[in-house]
């Protein structure tokens, strides 16, 4: 692979950035970045957590103002002050965080902000709203409420926000966290479609394989300076990932680069001690809807069992039982023996269980909270920390920074607000707070989603570190890669129910792929 940048497409470009800089208090995140996208052209975007790819792509849709540079829009120089005066020259995002209410339905989520379009019935608008969805594959109820739905449908409704604007630049940030991977790929046939019709499109995604497979031209970010940009012909994954993080890295994607008959190779031998967490007949109920149904499932000690399975199919309910949220409607929850089925949060967490739940910003951090309060937020009222009511700052601050270094969390300091952080140091202050205390049981909710695959790397090795010492651990995930490469045995669910328990030597994709849908018989349950 050549370091030499190559030259931008023949075609003008519909949008040009040029010399881009931006600083926030202490972090240059952008450092004189180029970007050009031609009609017709697939441009992507690659870069640690952290690299500056949301900065830029922030200002190119008004969000943030550049500091230095200049943007051009058909190769007139604009200055884009406003999400909506982005959208008025024809630039749409599909933004990595969602910006939805939860109270409306899906339709009426897409159609915020359509001042000036006529307005028609609700029914017309969830007609018009449910052609959308399935002429793009994205398969959504229209009149569904929003709040209701998994966080991988919740993204369906956000790529449908923008399509819905018919906008001739398109930017998907991370667009491909939360679905699986039929859906993905139902999405690259909509970005191959896009640029079909003459659109210019950026794809930020720090997946290497979806880069490799669907763009034109790839653009690395490194500590928010361009390092090149390369014709996606020319290079290849572990390349782009040495130019990334400036380091060799081992890379997940090649365990599903087999062949769907081809075996995974077995795990190195560790040793497996008692059943420590035990699920007996858990059934939840939500009204009339069954949630969970009748799960039966144990791990034990030094065991990750992995969970697979399209979001909204009970991941989310069965995350709430282990975080003391919520209470089986029947069946019991064991750990170590004790029922803790009517236990509330500070049971759980007494008896050991850390619970990294799936969404960082709603259940993980308190955004407004600083980094340091939220390494703590779950033993802020216990000594060292605090002392007859009154908080130790001085305590706040040297657990922070101890915490900081020793998880890479990149952030000027623990008072820094969570809410400052990119998604991936977000994400490793969770698991610094929960690996931190005594862990006996480990819940792991989609762990590694947007993050880079330096930070997948940490990641696997801290999930691997806990089951060595002797946590019991439960992996959540729609990450097929993720759940064979880290599971001893692998659960699949649907529909609140576990379709099969099976040992890794036998979770082989062409083996999951029919579970994943539904499809089982008898002899699968049995295993």
């Amino acid at each position: 692979m050549t370091d030499s940048p190559v030259r931008p497409p023949t075609a003008p470009p519909l949008v040009e950035l040029r010399g881009i800089v931006k600083v926030f208090p202490g972090v240059r995140a952008n450092d004189g970045v180029d970007h050009t996208n031609a009609a017709g052209e697939v441009h992507g975007r690659l870069g640690e957590n952290g690299a500056g790819k949301t900065t830029l792509v922030s200002i190119l849709y008004g969000l943030e103002q550049p500091d230095e540079g200049t943007i051009a829009v058909n190769g007139t120089a604009v200055r884009i002050e406003s999400p909506r005066q982005a959208l008025s020259r024809g630039i749409a995002i599909v933004q990595q965080h969602f910006a939805l209410v939860p109270t409306l339905t899906v339709a009426e989520n897409v159609l915020l902000g359509q001042e000036g379009r006529p307005v028609f019935s609700a029914a017309r608008v969830e007609a018009a709203v449910g052609a959308l969805a399935e002429t793009y594959g994205l398969a959504l109820d229209p009149s569904a409420l929003v709040g209701e739905l998994s966080i991988g449908q919740r993204q369906r409704v956000e790529i449908l926000k923008c399509l819905y604007r018919e906008p001739q630049v398109v930017v998907f940030d991370e667009p491909t966290t939360v679905l699986i991977p039929e859906e993905i790929e139902r999405l690259f046939e909509t970005v191959r479609t896009l640029a079909s019709e003459g659109r210019a499109v950026v794809l930020i995604t720090h997946t290497l394989d979806e880069l490799m497979a669907v763009t034109d031209r790839i653009s690395v970010l490194r500590a928010g300076r361009s390092v090149g940009t390369f014709a996606t012909a020319e290079v290849d994954p572990p390349g782009l990932a040495r130019l990334m993080v400036g380091r060799e890295v081992k890379l997940r994607s090649a365990v599903v680069a087999r062949a769907e008959d081809v075996q995974l190779e077995e795990h190195a031998e560790h040793e497996v001690g008692d059943v420590v967490l035990d699920l007996a007949g858990v059934t939840v109920l939500d009204g009339s809807t069954v949630r969970l149904d009748r799960i039966e499932l144990t791990v034990r000690a030094g065991e990750v069992v992995g969970l697979a399975g399209v979001e909204g199919n009970g991941q989310r309910e069965l995350v709430q039982l282990m975080c003391g949220t919520r209470r089986p409607t029947s069946g019991t929850v064991r750990v170590g023996g004790v029922d803790l089925s009517a236990a509330g949060p500070l049971r759980w967490q007494a008896a050991g269980v850390r619970v990294v739940t799936e969404d960082r910003h709603a259940t993980g951090l308190v955004l407004d909270m600083s980094v340091g309060e939220n390494l703590v937020t779950d033993r802020i009222h216990h000594r060292p920390f605090s002392r007859r009511g009154l908080l130790s700052f001085g305590q706040l601050l040297q657990h922070g920074r101890r915490l900081m270094r020793e998880f890479r969390v990149k952030a000027p300091s623990p008072a820094t607000p969570a809410r400052s952080l990119s998604g991936g140091n977000q994400q490793r202050v969770v698991l610094a707070r929960e690996l931190s205390a005594d862990v006996r049981v480990l819940v792991a909710a989609q762990p590694t989603r947007g993050l880079d695959v330096g930070a997948i790397e940490e990641v696997t090795e801290r999930v691997v570190a806990a089951r060595d010492a002797g946590a019991a651990v439960l992996l959540i995930s729609s990450d097929l890669a993720e759940i064979l490469a880290l599971s001893d045995r692998v659960a699949v669910i649907h529909r609140g129910r576990l379709l099969a328990v099976l040992a890794q030597r036998e979770a082989t994709l062409e083996r999951l792929g029919p579970l994943l849908a539904g499809h089982v018989d008898v002899a699968e349950v049995a295993s």
